[in-house]
Formats: C-alpha cells, structure tokens, sequence
C-alpha cells in the first residue's frame, strides 16, 4: 500500500482544497491529512474561523481522506512520515522547495493550487463585505 500525507490548516473550506485533497489521495492507496491543531495556529500567528474538531469533521466527511491527526509544530513531519510508513510527502505548490529535506525519508511532491480561490481571498472579500 502507498502511503500518502499532507499539512494544512482547511479553514474556510473550499473547493480548492477538495481538489488539492483528491489529488493527493491519486498518488497513493491511502491519505492521511495533518490538520493544524487551534495552539500550531496561534504558534504560526493564524487565527481559523473554524476550531480544530470543526475543521476536523469536514474533512472526515471526503471519501478520499483516510485518515486525520493533528498538526502541533513545524517539527513533527519527519516523526509523522516514520510513525505513519509515508512513501509520498505532498504540499501545495506555493510551498515549493520548502519541505525538500523530507526527500531522504520519501518521495516529496508539489501539487498545483487552484488558480481562481484560495482561503485568503475568500477572507478577504468577507472583511470588505463586513466593512
């Protein structure tokens, strides 16, 4: 079986990260997806309209997510590739280059992003809304 894993923080769900999910899950049999635990997003300075266990169930709710565990720190990838059995690392390609290191305990892939959404446009029009 080919394990496959990915990192984000899927707040502010969207169709973006359903087909950035899908194609992770098409380069292995099984997808174990790191969601950004509420204390990793005030480590990294982020605040999520959505609490962990929320941004949790959504994603327990996609056929091609296998398995979720919670992201504590920048740290844990290597740990999480060796307790896990990864054989395919894969982020979105605005993080290219950025988790290269892994490649000596997987194979590291850079998937494209959806071009016309992303989370910070999406939180961008509701605050211009708002205001």
């Amino acid at each position: 079986m080919k394990k496959v894993i990915t990192y984000g923080t899927f707040d502010t769900f969207h169709y973006g990260h359903v087909l950035l999910l899908q194609h992770a899950r098409a380069l292995g049999d099984h997808l174990t997806v790191a969601i950004s635990s509420d204390a990793f997003n005030d480590i990294k300075g982020k605040q999520s309209h959505f609490d962990y266990e929320t941004r949790r169930a959504m994603l327990a709710e996609l056929r091609c997510v296998d398995v979720i565990i919670p992201e504590e720190n920048w740290e844990q990838k290597r740990t999480d590739i060796t307790e896990h059995n990864i054989d395919v690392f894969t982020m979105g390609a605005d993080w290219t280059g950025k988790f290269d290191d892994l490649s000596d305990l997987c194979q590291v892939i850079y998937l494209p992003r959806t071009p016309t959404i992303s989370s910070t446009a999406i939180k961008r029009l509701h605050t211009e809304q708002a205001g």
